[in-house]
């Protein structure tokens, strides 16, 4: 009896979608993407939010033009496979303190503001991902003040 409970589960735990395990880099990457993407108005503003987000990478990762398009390669493939926006907030949370953490968050306005105006998707974007980061309303506010300037 206890050898068909163990496989039964085997068997349930085969079917079952493995999450997939991103670095911090691609984890960032892939949630800029999306603020990227959630703007609703694709129009010529779209080059000056892909421009932001390489230098966005170049800047905080230290990165090479090609590591960037590698990287948001990656993202983007990893964010078409993906259900939700746990696997990536997972990743920042267990390596990334608070105030990285509310960094983020600001890196994700700046994009967002990279069109000269925010679209209610990115800001959607923006909030959820600030909840799953655990940053406090004050700091997501100050985040996107910041963000402005």
């Amino acid at each position: 009896m206890f050898k068909q409970i163990k496989q039964l589960f085997a068997v349930f735990d085969e079917q079952q979608p493995s999450m997939q395990e991103h670095d911090l880099k691609t984890a960032v990457a892939a949630l800029l993407i999306e603020v990227m993407r959630a703007d609703t108005k694709l129009e010529h503003d779209e080059h000056d939010e892909q421009r932001t987000l390489t230098v966005t990478l170049k800047k905080y990762f230290n990165l090479t033009d090609i590591e960037v398009n590698e990287l948001t390669n990656n993202a983007a493939s990893s964010l078409d496979d993906s259900i939700d926006y746990f696997q990536f907030s997972k990743q920042i949370n267990e390596h990334c303190s608070a105030a990285q953490r509310i960094e983020i968050i600001e890196l994700l306005w700046r994009l967002a503001y990279a069109d000269g105006e925010i679209d209610p998707q990115e800001d959607y974007v923006i909030r959820k991902v600030a909840g799953l980061l655990y940053v406090t309303h004050t700091d997501f506010i100050a985040a996107k003040i910041a963000a402005t300037k």
